[in-house]
């Protein structure tokens, strides 16, 4: 299975104690895909996302991410993908520039892949103007643009956003989407967690989780299919209701 995929995990199951968060997941995701995770509060989305960073060891399973064990080799893996948390660490009392410059720093970029690299995100994000402004002055949706922008400033090769869209209003978050989908046409393999159907409809290939399961998976035209209905919200409701049978 090495490096055929972005993304391959097998049986990943992560225990806190008595209480199982992540239970048995088996997940594939194709290199260049846009691949959504959806499910409630708490059903284990972002504990997931966390291990195939390498942040977080798996209690039990295994998984690939590009190619490399996250257990083994968490820091390789890291070297290679952009990360963003649904409450990203951003300092306030930097500046855009600042702040974008400092990441690139830490991403090891030298001084003029820095500069052409922080140019272009300003640019591409519609940031410009906003150069000087503090962080911590900047709006709901700026702050996201600046977050994922300090997230892909080294080009990974596999993005992981945990509900990037989260406090957005829908304006930001088609903006917002539009540059995700500009990754993906550029070969960019996009992991994103959300709780909006109407992103789930955009995504190639889903996989709803609850209680720390995978419930259902596959496209969003196969799972509504699979379960006969017409709207991928109408399956969220049944699958949340109880009913557990495996689609896609």
């Amino acid at each position: 299975m090495r490096g055929e995929h972005a993304v391959q995990a097998e049986g990943l199951t992560k225990r806190f104690g008595e209480f199982v968060a992540v239970d048995h997941v088996d997940l594939t995701i194709e290199r260049g895909d846009i691949f959504g995770f959806l499910g409630p509060n708490g059903a284990g989305k972002s504990t997931t996302i966390r291990m195939l960073c390498g942040l977080m060891t798996p209690s039990e399973g295994r998984a690939e991410v590009l190619g490399l064990d996250v257990a083994r080799e968490p820091e390789m893996i890291r070297s290679r993908i952009g990360y963003m948390s649904q409450r990203s660490s951003l300092y306030n009392d930097l500046t855009v520039s600042e702040l974008l410059n400092f990441y690139a720093r830490v991403y090891g970029l030298s001084d003029a892949e820095r500069r052409v690299k922080v140019a272009g995100w300003i640019d591409r994000a519609g940031l410009a103007g906003r150069e000087r402004q503090l962080v911590g002055t900047l709006s709901g949706g700026w702050r996201q643009r600046l977050a994922l922008g300090c997230a892909i400033l080294h080009r990974p090769e596999l993005l992981l956003l945990d509900e990037p869209t989260s406090g957005t209003d829908p304006v930001q978050r088609r903006e917002f989407w539009e540059l995700i989908y500009r990754f993906g046409d550029e070969g960019t393999t996009v992991l994103v967690t959300t709780h909006y159907m109407d992103e789930a409809e955009h995504c190639g290939t889903l996989a709803f989780i609850h209680g720390g399961r995978i419930i259902a998976q596959g496209t969003p035209a196969g799972i509504k299919r699979a379960a006969g209905m017409p709207t991928l919200e109408d399956v969220f409701v049944s699958l949340m209701s109880g009913d557990e049978t495996r689609h896609g």
